[in-house]
């Protein structure tokens, strides 16, 4: 399936909807936002997936959001979107880029690793520090964050 991926000019013409697919804290969202970039994915000229990065350190950018609509899920748009981030990212000099995603996340994690993102280290109790509601995704708690990041 063929998408256009646009950098997003204006923050304030983020998809929220889509972005809290992904992330559900409005807080966390707005302040990766503000220093970020957001990226959406377009078939037909209708937003259909979106993905945020952020660089962390002077070679380092972090793919802090991946969300693709339910009706277009499990058709290899969330791949293309991490592939996209990958080469957007080496396009900014970036040698390292990292992402992080739940212990409850088992797409996400299938995912990141088919595209070559290896496992570096677990944040314990993360989604308990950071979030007020509790979030199960696959019958689990969500609770620590599972750091993956791939060289380039």
């Amino acid at each position: 399936m063929k998408v256009k991926i646009s950098l997003l000019e204006d923050i304030k013409d983020a998809p929220w909807d889509l972005l809290l697919l992904a992330d559900p804290s409005s807080e966390l969202i707005e302040e990766y936002l503000s220093r970020g970039q957001c990226f959406v994915t377009l078939i037909h000229d209708e937003i259909v997936g979106v993905f945020v990065l952020i660089r962390t350190r002077p070679e380092t950018m972090e793919l802090v959001n991946v969300a693709v609509r339910d009706d277009f899920q499990g058709k290899g748009i969330g791949k293309q979107l991490v592939l996209s981030a990958i080469d957007k990212a080496k396009e900014q000099g970036a040698k390292t880029i990292e992402i992080g995603t739940g212990n409850s996340s088992m797409h996400q994690l299938a995912l990141y690793q088919k595209c070559g993102f290896r496992i570096t280290g677990v944040d314990r109790d993360f989604f308990i520090r950071h979030y007020e509601e509790e979030i199960y995704e696959n019958g689990i708690q969500c609770i620590d964050m599972i750091r993956l990041s791939i060289d380039v």
